[in-house]
């Protein structure tokens, strides 16, 4: 099936005279016939749902949706973005261990790794994602375990090179971690450039009208976790009864361990409610994306012009840092995001948001309606202004997020809204 279609029928297929929708099984309980058989599902060695802190039938469904979506063997669903970002490390991580990060990355995410992991033990090197392969390499120690990195960086829309980053990860016996969420699967899929793990946050375009939280962690099946960096795949899990992942569960190792034992912990399961609702969404990811991309692209342009903007990011614009790499990740779009910066710095920029009528001021991002924010003194401001600049962020920089409404109507808010800026 092609993608458009797989976002319809995976997942779930309806036997005769089930239901055509997928239903909401809203149950924290399973039952079953013999003790013998619950005994077999704690030993991993049965087939079905214990307990919804874990899995549920779906939530389940959704899960091989999206991992059809990105082309894995599998994915967990979490309940939002941010625990997804952390179990796809905790996953491979202990205290005492090092990863590396692309700057580039939401501020929320910096502020897991740069804070909050760092108290865990676990500590995050930021690097120059438009660094040279060599210097990256300089920052690799013996005990780097990941790689990570955005597909499309929020806000400052860079755009990854992640054939670049997968070989520097590969060449160090360790697996890079794609965070796709403004791509989504429908512009990009990264494991087919050599990424071993996708998030999300279905948060975004997946869900897409704004009504639930969530993540995923998609797993590619294709790292060699026996390669000696990663003992807690191939040695025996006492806490199952001495399952070793990589021998009983084979190129679903790492996905199969964050369920059962990171799941099974940390309890960051969503809901079947919530499941079902992302599926509403997924369902019309494709035709939304496309319309997304239509619309953001006549928008930056729009702005591209004006003599009050100091600069538009996107990719899709000729003469762009990282046009070059839009046409090869991204040939269908960058998803309906711009950033832009306002000439004037801060107080211009809260003007001109103010002023919007159609367009939302709200902490949210890649919604079917359009919205805007001021990350300095939103989402990113609990970094210094170093650490803004690093991930490309202005005091003028408004993160623009293009919905699916007449783009003529969008245009015209922008429009009155520049006006009223350059007024003050």
């Amino acid at each position: 099936m092609k993608i458009e279609t797989k976002c319809l029928h995976e997942g779930y297929k309806p036997g005769n005279g089930e239901p055509r929708a997928l239903p909401i099984y809203q149950s924290t309980t399973y039952t079953y016939d013999s003790t013998e058989h619950i005994g077999k599902l704690f030993d991993l060695t049965a087939e079905g749902h214990m307990y919804s802190r874990i899995s549920n039938p779906t939530v389940a469904a959704v899960e091989e949706k999206i991992a059809a979506l990105e082309g894995g063997v599998g994915a967990l669903c979490t309940t939002s973005g941010q625990a997804a970002s952390l179990i796809s490390l905790l996953n491979i991580m202990k205290s005492g261990d090092h990863f590396i990060s692309a700057s580039t990355i939401y501020g929320g995410t910096i502020n897991l790794f740069a804070v909050t992991l760092k108290k865990l033990g676990v500590e995050c090197t930021f690097v120059d994602a438009d660094a040279s392969e060599e210097e990256i390499q300089k920052e690799f120690r013996p005990n780097t375990k990941a790689v990570f990195g955005e597909t499309i960086a929020n806000p400052a829309l860079a755009v990854l090179d992640i054939e670049k980053f997968a070989r520097i990860a590969h060449a160090n016996g360790v697996p890079l971690i794609i965070d796709n969420t403004f791509a989504t699967p429908i512009l990009c899929r990264p494991i087919e450039y050599g990424a071993d793990i996708v998030i999300h946050s279905t948060t975004k375009y997946m869900d897409g009208h704004a009504i639930q939280v969530g993540g995923v962690i998609v797993d590619s099946g294709k790292f060699d976790w026996t390669n000696g960096k990663f003992p807690e795949f191939t040695e025996p899990d006492q806490s199952y009864h001495g399952v070793t992942y990589t021998k009983d569960f084979g190129a679903a190792a790492y996905i199969v361990k964050a369920r059962v034992q990171l799941m099974r912990d940390f309890g960051t399961y969503p809901s079947a409610n919530a499941a079902f609702l992302l599926n509403l969404g997924l369902e019309t990811l494709a035709v939304r994306m496309e319309k997304h991309c239509r619309n953001a692209e006549k928008v930056a342009r729009y702005l591209n012009q004006c003599e009050d903007i100091e600069f538009v990011n996107y990719p899709i614009l000729e003469g762009n840092k990282y046009h070059e790499l839009q046409k090869k990740y991204l040939p269908l779009g960058c998803s309906g995001v711009i950033s832009f910066s306002i000439k004037g710095g801060r107080e211009k920029a809260i003007t001109f948001m103010d002023s919007l009528k159609l367009a939302s001021n709200v902490v949210h991002v890649a919604d079917i309606r359009t919205c805007v924010l001021h990350p300095a003194s939103a989402t990113h401001r609990q970094l210094t202004d170093e650490q803004l600049l690093a991930a490309g962020i202005t005091p003028g920089m408004i993160r623009l997020s293009v919905g699916l409404e007449n783009v003529d109507d969008i245009i015209e808010d922008l429009d009155q809204a520049l006006a009223a800026a350059k007024a003050i």
